[in-house]
């Protein structure tokens, strides 16, 4: 018939196999994030690829209508000069030198040819009659349309610089009488609603003439400048802008250019005329919002199928959940079959050694009871970490945490492992010790006693310090043995500081010299424990340090049976025991209270192994 602990892990192992199916779960979820981030990463190439070439052909367009209106612009007022050159009234104007009429006729034509303005300069340099009567009067005769006119005498075209900043252009010609230039008409084209109509269209245009100077632009800071040093041209923070910006676009196609720290794409045409060039940048805004439109429509479609399978899961879990319920009580049912069988074996020990101690003589019936006390002392501590342990496992299935559960029961085991090692020890307790010494590392045996005290350590929440050295403390001993004399100092540590707002213990370690006294004539060598150390040249000190309420009695402190504790809590053979042991290893025990009233320190003293004996082989 199977025991409760059986069917305790028949059923643990039943519920992780229920589990193993999670993390299949969990790949098809990280391959579906997988599939969806591939999808969205191709489909965001293409569909940038295609926009970009969609919105370069556009530019593309746009340039050739730009460049178009250019060349509207300037033949249609090329023609004016020539025919305002042979107009009669303006001949006979400048050979008269009447002008009453002048300016009025010029505003006429003006109105009619959609000039930007038109003057009239005499023989002598100065404007006699203007589209702007404020300028009147001005002498022009070093002006380069002027002095052009007058030494071709053709229609000839001049770019020039304004005072006022830009560029100005002007096709001028001189008007012939008799052979000899009479005068200048000079027509300027307003090239400059060509700047306040491109900018609702593109980002930024700009045109060059044949030397790659600006001489058209929608940034005004670009005229007179090179096309390189004008996208030079930007702010502090529009060069931090530019770093992020290029930064955070993912999409495949470089930028051509950076304006005010955007990207953008840059076309250019050639303007048939004198050598001019077109050059108009857009802005990848539109087209990451179209692409944006599209990965926004996928990510919500895998959303939507993610969203499906979580809610399969969640229903799928619910029933598991069920499931785990009912298994939980079956398995806190067999923790009870299972406590009562262990109450049933430790009445049938406490009935078997009554009768023993019935049966056996008096000398040994004092023994046997001391044996009996000190095993149920040390079995005390295994017993509540086993119950810490279940309750914790009860907890995770609770939680729906078996694969957890599943490690406090397999320490649960090792714990009933360890009592029957202690049981076992106990029995020899009355010979003399040694018979399973070996060289063990101090450190180990501290980790060790820690690990066991964890679940009373834990709850407490006692801060634990820990001051050991780096190498190896090599001693020899009984590792069981010298594991139950930490745990019962760290056991009385925790007792001391149950009232301490801020419980602390200390652990230090620390090697010391210690002088070898030869024996005399009538005193037998030193026993420490092992053959290997019986003259040791150093000793290994391990403090306990507490922050507890101290100890009232030290004189009584070590003898068995004394206790300050409430009844029912201890029988004060923990530390009676644990001076025994250190004293059958060859050490010694003692304690102490801080100097500063603020609890107790037992120090442990073991001879240290020499190295010699660390590396000889075992017989």
């Amino acid at each position: 018939m199977a025991s409760p602990r059986d069917d305790s892990l028949k059923h643990a192992r039943t519920i992780g196999a229920k589990t193993l199916a999670e993390p299949m779960v969990r790949v098809a979820i990280v391959a579906m994030v997988v599939l969806a981030g591939v999808v969205v990463w191709f489909t965001n190439a293409l569909l940038t690829e295609r926009f970009t070439e969609t919105t370069r052909n556009r530019a593309e367009l746009r340039l050739a209508l730009y460049s178009g209106n250019i060349i509207s612009e300037l033949q249609r007022n090329s023609a004016v000069p020539l025919l305002l050159a042979r107009d009669p009234a303006t001949i006979s104007a400048l050979v008269s030198g009447d002008y009453s009429t002048s300016s009025q006729r010029l505003i006429s034509f003006q109105s009619e040819l959609a000039a930007a303005s038109i003057i009239l300069i005499d023989a002598d340099g100065r404007i006699m009659a203007a589209t702007d009567r404020n300028q009147l009067g001005t002498n022009l005769r070093a002006a380069s349309y002027y002095l052009d006119a007058l030494r071709s005498r053709e229609t000839v075209f001049t770019l020039y610089r304004r005072e006022s900043g830009g560029f100005g252009f002007a096709f001028s010609r001189a008007v012939i009488v008799d052979g000899k230039p009479r005068g200048v008409v000079v027509v300027s084209v307003d090239m400059m609603k060509y700047e306040r109509a491109w900018t609702g269209f593109s980002d930024a245009v700009a045109v060059m003439d044949s030397e790659g100077t600006v001489i058209l632009a929608t940034e005004p800071r670009w005229r007179g400048r090179t096309l390189d040093e004008a996208l030079a041209l930007r702010d502090a923070p529009s060069a931090i802008a530019r770093a992020i910006m290029a930064t955070a676009d993912w999409g495949p196609t470089q930028p051509d250019a950076y304006i005010k720290g955007a990207a953008v794409m840059q076309a250019e045409a050639r303007i048939p005329f004198r050598g001019w060039r077109i050059v108009t940048f857009t802005r990848y805004d539109s087209i990451r919002e179209r692409v944006n439109t599209f990965l926004a429509l996928e990510i919500a479609g895998f959303a939507l199928v993610l969203t499906l399978g979580f809610y399969g899961l969640s229903r799928r879990a619910r029933r598991q959940t069920r499931v785990l319920v009912r298994e939980s009580v079956e398995l806190r049912r067999l923790n009870t079959r299972l406590q009562r069988e262990i109450a049933e074996r430790q009445r049938a020990q406490k009935n078997l050694a009554v009768a023993e101690q019935t049966l056996a003589q008096s000398s040994k019936l004092a023994v046997l009871g001391e044996m009996s006390a000190a095993v149920s002392h040390e079995l005390n501590q295994p017993l509540a970490a086993m119950k810490t342990y279940l309750a914790g496992a009860r907890l995770l299935l609770d939680r729906r945490r078996p694969e957890e559960a599943l490690a406090s029961f397999q320490r649960i085991d090792d714990l009933i492992d360890r009592m029957g090692v202690i049981t076992q020890q106990f029995k020899s307790y009355a010979r003399k010790g040694g018979e399973r010494e070996a060289a063990v590392d101090l450190r180990a045996c501290v980790g060790e006693a820690l690990s066991i005290m964890e679940p009373q350590l834990r709850p407490r929440r006692v801060r634990i310090q820990r001051a050991l050295p780096r190498q190896p403390v090599m001693v020899m001993t009984d590792r069981i043995r010298l594991e139950q004399v930490l745990i019962n100092l760290l056991r009385n540590a925790l007792d001391a500081t149950a009232h301490s707002k801020m419980p602390e213990i200390t652990i230090t370690m620390d090697l010391r010299p210690v002088p070898v006294i030869a024996p005399t004539d009538h005193e037998a060598p030193t026993d420490v424990g092992s053959d290997h150390a019986l003259a040791p040249l150093q000793e290994v000190c391990l403090e306990v340090h507490d922050n507890g309420t101290g100890i009232v009695d030290l004189d009584k402190l070590f003898e068995p049976f004394w206790t300050t504790k409430a009844p029912g809590q201890g029988v004060g053979l923990g530390l009676a025991i644990s001076a025994g042991i250190v004293k059958d290893l060859g050490g010694r025990l003692t304690a102490r209270n801080r100097d500063d009233a603020t609890g107790a320190i037992f120090a442990l003293y073991l001879p240290l192994l020499s190295e010699a004996a660390q590396v000889e082989p075992a017989e």
